[in-house]
Formats: structure tokens, C-alpha cells, sequence
């Protein structure tokens, strides 16, 4: 991910055209469902390190934890309205996350000391707290988007009628 900053990330929302500013929504959009994905991945993968950390604590055998953890991953979470699914592991963010894993070793965990799995789980929190950080900054974005589009149609600017080509 680049420190640069990107003008449309900055761009007044009222001096935007109405397609400009569709579009740019759209991109945003686009933009966290890969946010999102490699988010949660990076959340399953600390959740398993600290689930790792936890049996090894205890009486060493695997536990359910495992099983409550990859179920909740894989099928729980917040609601939110369907987008098309798509494969979002080659984005530039899906391979950073597995870099680190492959760096600190995330599937050998077994092999690993306490040391190191510290190391691994530090990293990956690293990753996840950076990520939604960024995606933080895009919400706020996409609300100042939205509410300039509400504003329009509000106040007559643009057409109602063009709500369904969004």
C-alpha cells in the first residue's frame, strides 16, 4: 500500500460531475470488498496464532477454539448487503499478507516456539490494524460521497429517476 495520496481520495465531493462522482464511489466501493477480504483473512489467521498460543498453554490438546474460530471466519461476521463474490487473492493486499505469513512461517506454526509465534501473530496484527485503519479512511470517504449525492438529489441537482443506473 503507497503513503501517496490520491487526488480523487481528496477532491471536494461538490465540485465533482454527477458520473464523477458515481464512479468514484463505485471504485471505493470496489476497493474495500478487497479491503474487507484481506482484513478478515489476516483476522482468521491472527484468531489461529492466538488459538495456537492458547492450546499450548493448556493441556496441548487441540481444542475447540480451532473449530469456533474457523466457523466464525468463515460464516459469521457483520451483515452487509451482497456484492458479486469474486477472487480478490491476487490483489496487491492478499499477497502482502501472505509474504508475512510465508516470512514468519504461518504454516508451520506447529514447529515454531512461543518466540516466534509471538513474532507471527505480532505481524499479522501489524497488517490487520494498518488495513483497517485504511478502510476507516475509505468510510469516511464513501459517507462524504453519499452525502453529496443525497444533498443532490435533495435539493433537485440531479434526477431521481437516475437512481437505478447506481
Amino acid at each position: 500500500m503507497s503513503d501517496e495520496t490520491n487526488p480523487s481520495e481528496t477532491t471536494d465531493p461538490t465540485t465533482l460531475s454527477l458520473d464523477e462522482l458515481r464512479s468514484l464511489r463505485a471504485e471505493l466501493q470496489r476497493r474495500d470488498d478487497v479491503v474487507s477480504y484481506a482484513r478478515r483473512v489476516a483476522q482468521a489467521r491472527f484468531d489461529l496464532v492466538s488459538s495456537e498460543l492458547s492450546r499450548r498453554s493448556s493441556d496441548g490438546e487441540v481444542s475447540d477454539e480451532v473449530t469456533d474460530v474457523l466457523s466464525q471466519h468463515l460464516t459469521g461476521g457483520p451483515a452487509r448487503p451482497p456484492r458479486p463474490a469474486e477472487d480478490l487473492s491476487d490483489d496487491e493486499l492478499s499477497i502482502e499478507l501472505d509474504a508475512i505469513c510465508r516470512e514468519y512461517h504461518f504454516g508451520r506454526m506447529e514447529d515454531l516456539d512461543e518466540v516466534e509465534l509471538g513474532e507471527l501473530a505480532a505481524a499479522i496484527q501489524a497488517f490487520e490494524v494498518r488495513v483497517s485503519q485504511d478502510r476507516r479512511a475509505r468510510f469516511d470517504r464513501l459517507d462524504a460521497l453519499s452525502a453529496e449525492l443525497v444533498r443532490r438529489y435533495r435539493d433537485g441537482e440531479a434526477d431521481v429517476d437516475t437512481l437505478l443506473d447506481d
